[in-house]
């Protein structure tokens, strides 16, 4: 049974947001929905009449999305101590190339975000996480497009330290279902290597607020 959009987590998140920001809700018709596999409702086009505090009207169109994470997957050589970044390679609707992507998911109905992080780095790159292991890179989730969509980004990281062979084990595995529109390979590479080849603006901002984070300026000014 498909879950009708409007009673789902992400519309009724998106909609407390507009009423906690004093806009005035008229009416919210909805154009499309896309369901998962399980029913459950994973975007939706929605026409917005709504007025801000100022009176004025907002512009109506919205993307839903919900709140999404990325993860970068960083695997270290533990003798050399050399980065490299674990990403997933899948084609994508923005131009329908084959892009380079860290780890991501969307959280549904799941509020732990560090729980579905877990969950989409084992399910894109066969790696099981700890939530200790996951480091939350900002404390609140960014919004990738303010003017379009209600997604709401958060970042984490984690660092795993291998063998050069264990590290190139994990290159070129198919881990994609069809069932899902998803079939994606993953793909080890050195970190600046990995970092040019990512076009997605989550993933670019992701690379810089970790080595931020860690304090790898030297690494950060190859980029």
């Amino acid at each position: 049974m498909k879950e009708n959009v409007f009673d789902s987590h992400k519309f009724k998140l998106w909609k407390r947001h507009l009423l906690s920001n004093g806009l005035q809700i008229h009416h919210i018709d909805e154009k499309f929905t896309r369901h998962n596999s399980n029913g459950e409702a994973l975007f939706s086009l929605l026409m917005l009449d709504a007025t801000t505090p100022e009176g004025d009207k907002i512009p109506p169109i919205c993307f839903l999305k919900g709140e999404v994470l990325c993860v970068l997957v960083c695997l270290i050589d533990e003798q050399t101590k050399d980065k490299y970044l674990l990403l997933v390679k899948q084609r994508r609707i923005c131009d329908g190339s084959m892009t380079y992507e860290h780890p991501a998911g969307m959280l549904d109905s799941e509020s732990d975000a560090y729980k579905v992080a877990a969950k989409e780095v084992w399910e894109e790159t066969g790696i099981q996480l700890e939530r200790s292991q996951l480091v939350r890179l900002l404390d609140f989730p960014a919004y990738p497009s303010t003017g379009t969509s209600d997604e709401a980004m958060h970042y984490f990281y984690c660092e795993i330290e291998l063998p050069l062979e264990q590290i190139k084990a994990y290159d070129e595995q198919f881990m994609g279902e069809a069932s899902e529109h998803e079939r994606i390979v993953t793909c080890v590479l050195p970190f600046v290597e990995g970092h040019r080849l990512i076009n997605n603006v989550n993933g670019i901002l992701l690379d810089f607020l970790y080595l931020k984070a860690i304090g790898d300026w030297e690494l950060m000014a190859k980029l």
